[in-house]
């Protein structure tokens, strides 16, 4: 079992990072090209939801990375000695669209460092504020939750999860191996995980490739989009298992008292992510919780 320095990991608290990309109309017509995403790319236009991901990666040279692909530890993040990381969850207040064509800024800072007992062994959960600007603009608020552990057991005893409900609305979605391959090389991703399926199956331990959690998050608050006719004014969004490229799996929301509940899951599966939207009504009445055009043209589940 690997021990982690807790008061050393921890002197990374507060640690800051700033870098900035232009959005260009490039970008913006690969990454709605990779996700079947209609809408303009066009300067002056409100780029997609969620591109930040795109923009001003870590630029590791190739000798620096890792057997797993990703840079070595330690620099802006904590060198947390365990081989498995993940995007455990994250949330985000939208306050402005970021504008094709503008400079985007993204200030990160590294709130939190715990290290918990799990079932599966010790976990070292990191937290990391950024704060989005375009063009100087306050556009995103975001936190990040990254969760490191141990290697995958073999042993490790399995257990039979309740299959995810149905939502009110339940779209099929594709988990190609191309599709993740493309959404690795927009975030500028090395993680082999995701379209590596030899090092997944035969180190990581994993089933097949693993389909990215900031790809599901990404398809989800679309949806949400989509489904209301306007972005969320918050999103949330929280990892609980895994999926695959094996299967298509399925997009689904309902409504509930605050805005929009989503989920990810397997057609019987359990819950893979499970996320939130909320939008800020105006006095005199919400709007509905979805247009009833919205679903049109979506390969939606009976």
């Amino acid at each position: 079992m690997t021990k982690l320095d807790a008061d050393h990991l921890r002197r990374w608290t507060g640690r800051t990072e700033t870098r900035s990309e232009d959005m260009t109309p490039a970008l913006a017509e690969r990454f709605r090209a990779t996700l079947d995403l209609p809408g303009p790319v066009a300067p002056g236009d409100a780029a997609p939801l969620l591109i930040h991901f795109c923009l001003a990666p870590s630029l590791a040279p190739t000798a620096e990375l890792g057997p797993d692909g990703h840079p070595a530890r330690g620099g802006f993040l904590p060198p947390v000695p365990l081989p498995r990381r993940m995007w455990a969850g994250g949330s985000f207040r939208f306050h402005d669209d970021i504008r094709i064509g503008e400079t985007v800024s993204r200030q990160s800072t590294i709130r939190d460092v715990t290290i918990k007992e799990g079932r599966s062994g010790t976990l070292c959960f990191v937290t990391v504020d950024h704060e989005i600007r375009s063009a100087g603009r306050l556009a995103v608020e975001e936190r990040q939750d990254i969760v490191y552990r141990g290697a995958a057991r073999p042993d490790a005893p399995a257990t039979a999860p309740e299959p995810a409900p149905h939502g009110d609305i339940r779209v099929l979605q594709d988990a190609s191996a191309t599709l993740l391959f493309r959404y690795s090389a927009l975030t500028f991703n090395g993680h082999r995980i995701h379209y590596d399926a030899p090092y997944a199956r035969g180190v990581e331990g994993y089933p097949g490739l693993v389909v990215h959690g900031p790809l599901q998050a990404t398809l989800l608050v679309h949806l949400a989009a989509r489904l209301r006719g306007a972005r969320p004014t918050q999103f949330e969004f929280r990892s609980i298992s895994t999926l695959f490229d094996d299967v298509g799996f399925t997009l689904n929301a309902s409504a509930d008292a605050d805005g929009m509940m989503l989920w990810t899951a397997y057609a019987d599966g359990p819950v893979a992510m499970q996320a939130r939207a909320a939008w800020n009504t105006v006095s005199g009445g919400s709007a509905p919780w979805f247009r009833p055009d919205a679903a049109s043209g979506m390969p939606t589940c009976n």
